[in-house]
């Protein structure tokens, strides 16, 4: 990756954050007017005695991201998952890349994370994202996810979807230096669980409740919940009923319903196997 130059003005207060978390990068001479100077890997990071801190080096959006805030990171690449928690339904990622003439569109889409919004407004405004962003959507229908779950726990199902989420958008365009992915695991975790995938991209930002503070994440949570209730209407048509969404008493009675018509054989084809509904079921029948 090139190198990078982020200069950031820094309270007295984040400067402080920002020396505790790297002092050990910390070097013995610094440049004229800098109060430190960091070098952890891949970036050498400058605070001078006026509050301004600049960030040098290919990994140097990384350190900075934490003082910055999302309006100041553009372009950047969000990605964010869909349907973990719901026992009906596929699992859908999505990975989007807005840039600076995205803000009124954002703006218009009422852009943040899908779960703080409504179906009736994801329906309404997720298509024009998923239209006019940059984005690449994977969708992972039950009996798949049940055979990949069989194999892999779920952060690890996770962290292959969102890395190829992330590797088919590199496909279509060069992404941008920031990346961000909404943390469900720890960034050592993340990739430990990729060592054997044949593409892996690198350089992302890990943080949760990445959907709240940068708008690439918020976007792709809504273009993601748009492709899983589109998908559940299809499952609905299909199997002439209704599917509840989550994992309560209400889904019990569904799972209880679909047996009744299906037979517990055909369960897999709608339903996420490992959750404990399926055990509970198992008890009532």
């Amino acid at each position: 990756m090139a190198n990078q130059t982020i200069t950031l003005t820094l309270s007295a207060e984040q400067s402080s954050r920002l020396l505790a978390a790297w002092q050990e990068y910390k070097t013995e001479k610094t440049p004229p007017y800098a109060l430190f100077q960091l070098r952890p890997e891949n970036c050498v990071i400058t605070c001078y005695t006026s509050g301004k801190t600049v960030f040098q080096g290919p990994d140097a959006h990384i350190y900075a991201a934490p003082f910055q805030t999302a309006d100041m990171i553009l372009p950047q690449a969000g990605s964010d998952e869909v349907g973990t928690g719901d026992y009906f339904g596929p699992v859908c990622v999505c990975a989007a890349v807005i840039t600076e003439n995205d803000r009124q569109l954002l703006k218009d889409c009422m852009v943040q994370d899908s779960k703080a919004l409504t179906d009736k407004q994801i329906r309404a405004f997720a298509p024009a994202l998923r239209e006019h962003l940059l984005h690449s959507l994977l969708i992972v229908m039950p009996e798949k996810y049940n055979e990949v779950h069989a194999r892999y726990n779920m952060n690890a199902v996770k962290a292959m979807l969102h890395n190829q989420a992330y590797v088919n958008l590199a496909k279509k365009a060069s992404l941008p230096s920031f990346r961000v992915i909404d943390q469900f695991t720890p960034e050592t975790s993340y990739y430990r669980y990729l060592r054997t995938a044949p593409e892996i991209i690198r350089g992302i930002h890990f943080e949760t409740k990445a959907e709240d503070k940068y708008p690439a994440v918020g976007a792709a949570s809504m273009i993601a919940r748009l492709a899983f209730l589109e998908t559940m209407d299809k499952l609905e048509a299909h199997y002439e009923m209704k599917l509840q969404k989550g994992a309560g008493s209400q889904v019990d009675a569904c799972a209880r319903e679909f047996v009744n018509q299906y037979g517990f054989d055909r369960l897999h084809e709608v339903a996420k196997m490992h959750f404990k509904n399926t055990e509970k079921l198992k008890d009532s029948l």
